[in-house]
């Protein structure tokens, strides 16, 4: 019998960069045939709604798909589908659905990132984006700083769900932080798609002009503390001869 032979590390790149081109392939293709399609069904919650009556168990399953979808292209806006949920579902069942789905597609991002590494980042993100995240890696808190991070409201949760994957956090905290951590926006989005689903416009008003304040406000706290730590880490980093 002739003795398998290990794949030199060249052909184990090359298997890699093959891989994650298909990946791309399939990922364009789908977003042809299934993003722009569903794009609409969240922009027209009503057109959703009618959907969901005639197709309630199916509607669930397709929804649950729609958003994994939506986490794992990051390019796609995910509030759309949070407030769709809230408007077609209501706030109990359109809450755990969207929970559930965003919980699927975080551990399904985690589990791609660890698989490919930094390059399936730069499939979605730009370098400089992704190098504005770099103070993660060497901070002895990064935990803290990622939970509290995530949690943030206005925080871009997608970027910071796909780079969690190539830092040295723990598999089961990251799933755990980018699954719960995206409840506050779940509930806020799916409160307000609830109330205009129900007619009461001025309850939903008062929900998205609150949720977009604290996401303001939430945004400007972490850009102010990412910019701190990337200068700071800058500084280290010239000051090394």
């Amino acid at each position: 019998m002739h003795k398998k032979k290990d794949l030199t590390p060249r052909q184990q790149k090359a298997i890699k960069i093959s891989a994650l081109i298909i990946a791309m392939l399939v990922l364009a293709a789908l977003t042809a045939a299934i993003a722009i399609p569903m794009l609409s069904f969240a922009k027209n919650p009503i057109l959703f709604r009618d959907w969901v009556d005639d197709h309630y168990f199916l509607s669930a399953l397709v929804y649950i798909g729609m958003v994994i979808f939506q986490i794992v292209a990051a390019f796609v806006p995910g509030e759309p589908f949070e407030i769709a949920a809230g408007f077609a579902f209501g706030s109990v069942y359109g809450s755990i659905l969207c929970f559930i789905a965003e919980g699927i597609g975080s551990i399904v991002v985690l589990l791609l990132v660890r698989k490919f590494g930094h390059k399936l980042l730069e499939v979605f993100f730009s370098k400089e984006k992704i190098d504005s995240l770099k103070f993660l890696h060497s901070s002895k808190a990064k935990i803290l700083i990622f939970a509290i991070a995530f949690i943030l409201p206005g925080t871009p949760k997608d970027l910071l769900c796909y780079f969690g994957g190539i830092t040295d956090i723990p598999l089961l905290v990251l799933i755990l932080i980018t699954s719960f951590g995206r409840i506050p926006s779940i509930v806020t989005s799916i409160i307000g798609g609830d109330a205009v689903g129900s007619g009461d416009y001025t309850f939903a008003i008062i929900v998205f002009s609150v949720t977009l304040l604290v996401s303001g406000i939430g945004l400007v706290i972490y850009n102010r503390y990412r910019k701190k730590r990337v200068a700071g880490q800058n500084a280290k980093d010239d000051a090394v001869p």
